[in-house]
């Protein structure tokens, strides 16, 4: 029998296998030694079935290496396809408070040595989607930003900078992203951040995106623990109407 396969690699319980097909077909998502006995004509075990509706997503049932299958069961007929992982859903949120009212957040009071309400720690790859739209928000609303784009100039001390901006900031954003947890600059940026916590209290907030609740844990267990935002859930816009409350009132 003819199929199409997707070899999809090692995926972590709870994340998120989107199949779109353009006709109806079989979808099946096999573990490695389900997918060589399906290859083989023997008898297997599979998630999913025949699919009518596009996209059709299953949820990846355990951490293991997994392959997606697609076949017509035999019949005469094409159809287009495509797969795609997509970060497993976060545990059942809680109702969660206005960031204005959440006990465990605040904010520095303003003092002289503060020019900013704002710093934002990032990656660079997360820029366009979120960084950029985000610190344009909050500056349209009135609320005062660290952010590369509007502080750095030709010749500056990249560190010097930072280290600045951090210590002339009165809170600060971190952007979660597995581009962000893979580079050197934005962890030191985010280690000054961390030293401003020490009181119990947290003195930060954590965007997530596009990344799981375990890839967050696996970077920093305290930095998953923390009140947080995520773009899978709310709008950058939503975001940061939030945080500029947070800070104005």
């Amino acid at each position: 029998m003819n199929f199409s396969y997707y070899d999809l690699g090692n995926l972590d319980k709870g994340q998120v296998v989107e199949v779109q097909l353009t006709a109806a077909a079989n979808v099946r998502l096999m573990d490695s030694s389900n997918y060589r006995n399906y290859k083989n004509g023997r008898k297997h075990r599979f998630y999913g079935g025949y699919v009518k509706k596009s996209p059709y997503r299953i949820i990846v049932p355990n951490s293991t290496h997994w392959y997606v299958t697609i076949d017509l069961g035999g019949y005469a007929g094409k159809v287009r396809h495509s797969v795609r992982v997509l970060p497993g859903a976060l545990p059942t949120a809680r109702e969660h408070l206005p960031l204005a009212k959440e006990p465990n957040l605040y904010i520095e009071t303003t003092d002289s040595n503060k020019e900013y309400d704002v710093f934002i720690s990032h990656a660079s790859e997360d820029k366009e989607d979120v960084v950029r739209p985000l610190a344009n928000a909050l500056k349209e609303k009135g609320v005062s930003v660290w952010y590369d784009e509007f502080e750095l100039k030709i010749g500056d001390s990249l560190r010097r900078k930072i280290d600045q901006g951090l210590s002339k900031s009165r809170f600060g954003i971190v952007v979660i992203s597995r581009s962000f947890i893979k580079k050197g600059w934005t962890n030191y940026e985010l280690d000054g951040l961390m030293t401003k916590a020490i009181s119990g209290q947290q003195t930060l907030l954590p965007i997530w995106h596009d990344i799981t609740k375990q890839e967050v844990i696996d970077y920093s267990p305290s930095l998953a623990d923390k009140v947080a935002r995520n773009t899978s859930q709310e709008t950058v816009e939503e975001i940061a109407e939030e945080i500029a409350e947070m800070i104005l009132n």
